[in-house]
């Protein structure tokens, strides 16, 4: 059935208006066949004022549509379990590559065991916090909502088992992969650690919270040390490519790169990509230049998602400027993350001058407090 909304989304308000009525003249003046009904009059005259948005939704979206092909050059980041997919966009080419040496993800996956294994069992954890260490950083709310089954069944013992010939496989095999020695011994350490714990898990068919912390503590070391080689391989894979890729497309043009970097809301601050191209990339842009975008879940097209928000970035940094030439904290709320909204909601609910956005977890307490003038920032999560 077509919305009255998404009706004016494909018209224009002279063609709603001739639609809604015998005519727009009828329209306007009211002199239709419903004129004396005041509800219709209404209605018709919010759907006229609602079409003054859907028109300008729609020339927005034709010229970001138009914009997407004309941003060069752009480098797209979408961060995976391989360090990364670089997708550099030049002058209508594209080139994509994994820069970074398997190192990495060999590294990355013997550090992930322990959450191989807290996945697992982490249903079937007590809901109750247990007198550990770090006891008052776990939510219990957080781990009631975690430990979601009941602590008497077993049903965690036969995928777990699963995943110990998984390590196991790997533990006979570090000696051939061609890694590093020392860290042939870390991501032993780590299998060897994991192995135990489920072995003795399983043959007690119970765990807690304290045991698996046991375990985790005693392969921290060797996580350390993984993490170490990951990043040593993810820093000469990503800056060997923004060598080459910048002599390839010369000085000036990279002066003028535009970075979207794509990740998961977990690593979109301080992310790893974003920390090793920052340096390479013009000082006195990169602060408007490089942009976080964290997505949900993986993307089907992370180029198109990257250069469609690019876009839109590009076009409010020039409208921002034009629209709110007389406001400059309105200019740079359109042209950043905050929303246009958001002082004068924060002024109504009479908040005060400190206000700080949620950043995690347990952080959005009400009241709020107001926030003073956005500092200037590319990218724009407000809806138009």
């Amino acid at each position: 059935m077509t919305t009255r909304r998404s009706f004016l989304g494909r018209t224009t308000a002279a063609g709603v208006m001739a639609g809604l009525a015998a005519s727009p003249a009828a329209a306007e003046d009211g002199s239709g066949a419903d004129a004396g009904d005041p509800a219709a009059r209404r209605g018709r005259a919010r759907d006229a004022i609602v079409a003054v948005n859907s028109g300008m939704r729609s020339h927005y979206a034709a010229l970001k549509s138009d914009l997407i092909a004309q941003l060069s050059p752009v480098l797209v980041v979408q961060n995976d379990a391989r360090g990364g997919r670089f997708t550099l966009v030049h002058d209508g080419t594209q080139e994509s590559l994994h820069p970074v040496g398997e190192v990495f993800e060999l590294a990355k996956s013997v550090s992930h065991v322990p959450l191989g294994v807290f996945s697992i069992i982490a249903p079937h954890l007590s809901d109750r916090v247990p007198n550990v260490t770090g006891a008052d950083r776990i939510d219990p709310h957080d781990l009631a909502m975690v430990a979601f089954k009941d602590t008497a069944t077993t049903g965690w013992i036969t995928p777990l088992r699963q995943y110990a010939d998984t390590l196991a496989a790997a533990r006979r095999q570090l000696d051939q992969a061609g890694i590093p020695p020392e860290m042939v011994v870390s991501c032993a350490r780590v299998l060897d650690g994991a192995l135990s714990f489920i072995e003795a898990s399983t043959a007690a068919r119970s765990f807690d919270i304290r045991s698996f912390e046991d375990f985790s503590h005693s392969v921290y070391a060797g996580i350390r040390t993984n993490m170490r080689y990951a990043a040593e391989a993810q820093i000469a894979g990503v800056q060997g490519a923004l060598r080459t890729w910048r002599a390839r497309i010369g000085e000036e043009a990279w002066q003028d790169l535009y970075t979207v970097v794509l990740s998961q809301w977990a690593t979109s601050e301080l992310n790893q990509n974003s920390i090793i191209i920052r340096p390479c990339m013009n000082p006195a842009k990169v602060a408007t230049h490089l942009i976080d975008l964290p997505a949900a879940e993986p993307l089907s097209d992370p180029v198109f998602v990257a250069l469609d928000n690019l876009a839109r970035i590009v076009q409010d940094n020039i409208a921002a400027e034009l629209v709110f030439p007389s406001d400059r904290t309105a200019a740079d709320a359109l042209k950043g993350p905050q929303d246009l909204l958001a002082d004068e909601i924060l002024d109504q609910l009479g908040a005060a001058t400190a206000y700080s956005a949620p950043t995690g977890a347990g952080r959005g307490a009400c009241p709020v407090t107001r926030r003073g003038p956005a500092s200037q920032q590319a990218g724009t999560a407000h809806d138009l």
